[in-house]
């Protein structure tokens, strides 16, 4: 290389280092001072999504163990009473107040109760008490939009001796 060639390089690493210096510097010692705004702006950004499916968890996991509550008092109570009747209010009565202690309204429950081998209420029958509980979108409850719906259903055995 000649000692033309290797000054006209040096020349043009000089100019590149002086402009990267430039860009750098902006006369401020490199700093914008716009870290704080976007470190609000993407924190907002990220932590909103996530605390609403924190929220939306929540709720279906304590619908969860509401169904399981209120299949297993429902079922009891039908299988404890003497009337097949006053037995179907008062499970529903019992599976509402059991979901009432997780948050769940009236209008997220339904409650069926059926009989094995047809006989109701007859000593060594079986009930069996399904519930469902609709679980609201967070936040949208008045909507009627659904995220979830969860199951269970449980039995019991008629008392021989009552």
């Amino acid at each position: 290389m000649s000692a033309e060639a290797r000054t006209d390089r040096q020349r043009s690493m000089m100019r590149l280092r002086q402009r990267l210096r430039e860009c750098l510097d902006d006369g401020r010692g490199g700093e914008a001072g716009s870290a704080v705004v976007e470190f609000v702006f993407l924190g907002t950004l990220l932590l909103v999504p996530t605390v609403y499916f924190v929220i939306s968890v929540s709720q279906v996991q304590a619908a969860s163990f509401a169904v399981v509550n209120a299949a297993d008092q429902a079922a009891k109570v039908y299988a404890g009473s003497d009337d097949a009747t006053a037995g179907s209010q008062a499970a529903h009565q019992a599976a509402l107040f059991a979901a009432g202690d997780f948050g769940i309204g009236s209008d997220q429950l339904d409650v069926k109760i059926s009989c094995g081998n047809g006989a109701c209420l007859e000593a060594g029958s079986s009930v069996t008490a399904e519930v469902s509980i609709s679980v609201p979108l967070p936040l949208l409850g008045g909507t009627g939009l659904s995220m979830a719906s969860v199951n269970s259903s449980a039995t019991q055995i008629v008392e021989r001796f009552g």
